[in-house]
């Protein structure tokens, strides 16, 4: 069984709701990306979202996008980040992973290539936010056979129609972008999130994750009465900014907010 559905299975014994951080691969540098993975872990995080840096991550508010732009100065691929992933996996087999970001790097290693490799370095699930599932059936086989979730993101504006082909086609969660607009947005509705995510749940039996505006723990507190898993990502990347020249002080950072985020959803 997929990691994934293990720590939801597991989550849902004990009353609890799953905590996500995203942080960028290789940022702020290529050797710290591992122990924060693992700190984060250590924090109370129950899967981890890790960025493959792109030069245009169109659905990346401009935190994120400054992330990609320091891993990419040390020249971070996909290959590296699955390096990444493979090292994590070392010391923690147990943690998801959930590879996110763009379909381009992938094209370019070949769907059947980067399935294979994604499952041998230890990643659960895929999320390309510039694929939808009508363009996605040769990369989903390829995925399928190799027992690599498929994330998929629902929107605000997604229709009934949508939400149900998104659902049909995803594995593992789905993942509701709770605002319109990009990552670190900060207009975040509790009563509308709720009302979409009673919507999505008449057609899924899937978790729920719900992300983009979650900033702090009072946030991740409100999300969590709701949903199944709260994805933070801005939050903590922009701590890793701030303290880009000084790695433990930007771990030491997000460690402190993920704690408290933790705390706070119980």
């Amino acid at each position: 069984m997929n990691r994934i559905n293990v720590r939801f299975d597991k989550l849902k014994e004990i009353g609890r709701k799953a905590l996500i951080p995203y942080v960028t691969a290789g940022d702020p540098t290529p050797q710290t990306t591992v122990p924060l993975m693992h700190a984060m872990v250590g924090a109370g995080a129950n899967i981890i979202e890790l960025g493959v840096p792109f030069s245009d991550p169109m659905a990346d508010g401009p935190v994120i996008q400054r992330a990609s732009e320091r891993a990419l100065k040390h020249n971070i691929s996909l290959r590296d980040v699955l390096s990444m992933v493979t090292t994590f996996r070392k010391m923690d087999d147990i943690t998801p992973v959930v590879l996110m970001g763009y379909l381009n790097p992938i094209e370019i290693m070949g769907y059947e290539c980067f399935a294979e490799q994604a499952k041998q370095a230890g990643v659960d699930g895929v999320l390309i936010v510039d694929i939808p599932p009508e363009e996605a059936t040769d990369l989903l086989a390829a995925l399928q056979k190799v027992e690599v979730y498929p994330i998929f993101l629902l929107a605000p504006t997604s229709t009934p129609e949508r939400i149900k082909l998104i659902c049909d086609a995803a594995n593992g969660f789905v993942y509701y972008v709770a605002i319109k607009g990009v990552t670190g947005a900060s207009h975040l509705d509790i009563s509308e999130v709720a009302a979409k995510v009673a919507e999505i749940r008449q057609v899924t039996d899937l978790p729920i994750g719900v992300g983009f505006g979650i900033k702090d723990a009072e946030t991740a507190e409100q999300i969590s009465k709701v949903a199944d898993a709260v994805v933070v990502g801005s939050a903590l990347v922009s701590r890793i900014e701030a303290h880009a020249d000084e790695p433990q002080k930007a771990k030491n950072s997000v460690v402190e907010l993920l704690l408290s985020m933790r705390k706070a959803m119980g």
